[in-house]
């Protein structure tokens, strides 16, 4: 029964691993290719602590740990103070030449609580709508089948 199971187990982790693939690290955008070069060295030093076996052998890689643990962090303290010099830029830029939508997505972005929603498209009845065909004939008016075009630049 055991030894079923475990066959088992061994065949859906396989089929997932085949159809999703390996598990992918979403890392914020403004860490740097180095940095997460610097965290993947300081993760194999945290394996070489735990597969040491004296007490000597556990306290060097112990410093050795600490030294990387605080070279990672310098390096994205740094990573992070250019995108926020970089974002204000931007963001000044924007205030400068009055471009209120660039100033809008700066300013989310400091807060960070960057993340646009999509709402659902409603007919007049308040339903939602889900088929893409009838969301984009719901802002045609009505009667005829082309779509209203606003063009602003040449009125």
């Amino acid at each position: 029964m055991g030894r079923n199971l475990k066959g088992i187990k061994e065949a859906i982790t396989y089929a997932c691993h085949v159809v999703l693939g390996n598990k992918k690290h979403h890392h914020k955008k403004w860490i740097t290719v180095d940095s997460l070069r610097t965290i993947g060295e300081r993760r194999n030093k945290m394996a070489v602590i735990s597969s040491s076996r004296t007490r000597a052998e556990t306290a060097k890689s112990q410093a050795e740990y600490t030294k990387s643990n605080k070279h990672v962090k310098k390096s994205i303290r740094t990573n992070k103070r250019k995108f926020v010099e970089y974002l204000s830029m931007t963001a000044e830029k924007a205030a400068r030449e009055g471009d209120t939508r660039q100033l809008y997505d700066a300013t989310k972005k400091f807060a960070g609580n960057y993340g646009k929603l999509e709402r659902p498209v409603k007919n007049k009845e308040v339903k939602v709508i889900t088929n893409t065909e009838e969301q984009q004939n719901r802002f045609l008016p009505e009667g005829t089948g082309d779509p209203l075009l606003l063009d602003r630049k040449a009125r």
